[in-house]
């Protein structure tokens, strides 16, 4: 059995680190030139993502893709938001190399190193202090007439919803074959414990400790205000049929999408391979939590009237 969110201190060799980020991200460029630069300096190989490789202050580093790079590479570097990160575990898939999050975004719920400390937090990974955690993914796949049309991994999420303005979405859910439930709604969430802090809190849904072996269920702002978030184990199988709607899709940590059909089936269940998330010394689950939360912010009062 497969254990996720159990925090180990490793000893890895950092030989070949791969560099990633979105290209459409402000200062991306010189940040990571100065970062290449660094680690070149420090006798470590290092290879960028492809979309991000015609940058001309990259031009020194060897381009691959992500496949290539899920065969190389020791470590792979997502400098970004959230995002950036997901979508790279994503396409590392079943080679599980270990990834470490540098936030050049808003959030940063993984993405642990602060842009302003990337050095720093840096040199502190490659001097062994760090430990690596092990996130679970999620595995989803739509069948039209019985026939697969498309498939992909998820780290937050997986989504079916309307796109279209006008009207609710009516789904059938099926769980380990038994029927669950016919919702109407704006959507379904079905989340990771990783995924517990993204979409899924904002539409009112639990917090999961990544410890946690689980789903949870989501409604989008459901038509029954008796239509509630459910926890389920992550042995389970889940398939959420489309019964009405105007243009559904179903999306993968709302970064790949698909359209939908009426009658097609959405197959979700736990992926059996896991995101391994780099983490520097003194890093805290809970500290993320007060941090991005603000729990730590005490509550306001109004100073009372005389």
């Amino acid at each position: 059995m497969l254990i996720y969110g159990v925090i180990k201190v490793m000893s890895l060799r950092f030989e070949t680190i791969a560099l990633v980020g979105r290209p459409q991200t402000a200062g991306l460029e010189s940040t990571l030139s100065a970062m290449a630069a660094w680690l070149e300096a420090r006798r470590i190989e290092v290879v960028v993502e492809e979309s991000i490789a015609s940058c001309h202050r990259l031009g020194a580093w060897k381009a691959m893709n992500f496949s290539e790079i899920a065969q190389i590479a020791d470590l792979v570097i997502a400098v970004g938001g959230d995002g950036t990160l997901l979508g790279a575990a994503r396409q590392i898939g079943p080679q599980e190399v270990p990834l470490l999050g540098i936030n050049h975004g808003r959030v940063g719920f993984v993405t642990d190193i602060p842009l302003s400390q990337w050095e720093a937090g840096l040199q502190s990974v490659l001097a062994g202090n760090y430990a690596i955690e092990r996130r679970g993914l999620i595995s989803a796949s739509v069948s039209r007439a019985g026939q697969p049309v498309w498939s992909t991994l998820a780290v937050n999420d997986v989504v079916v919803n309307r796109s279209s303005r006008a009207g609710m979405i009516e789904l059938e859910v099926e769980v380990d074959g038994e029927h669950m439930a016919t919702q109407r709604a704006d959507g379904l969430i079905v989340a990771s414990p990783t995924g517990s802090t993204a979409y899924a809190l904002s539409a009112n849904g639990p917090i999961l400790h990544p410890r946690l072996r689980g789903f949870i269920m989501v409604p989008i702002a459901p038509q029954s205000l008796s239509n509630r978030p459910i926890c389920l184990p992550d042995d389970v199988s889940i398939t959420i049929r489309v019964v009405e709607g105007r243009e559904p899709r179903v999306s993968g940590d709302m970064q790949v999408f698909s359209d939908l059909h009426i009658d097609d089936d959405i197959n979700i269940k736990h992926a059996p391979h896991a995101m391994r998330l780099v983490h520097p010394k003194g890093y805290s689950y809970f500290g993320t939590l007060r941090s991005k939360l603000n729990w730590h912010e005490p509550p306001l009062y109004e100073t009372p009237r005389r």
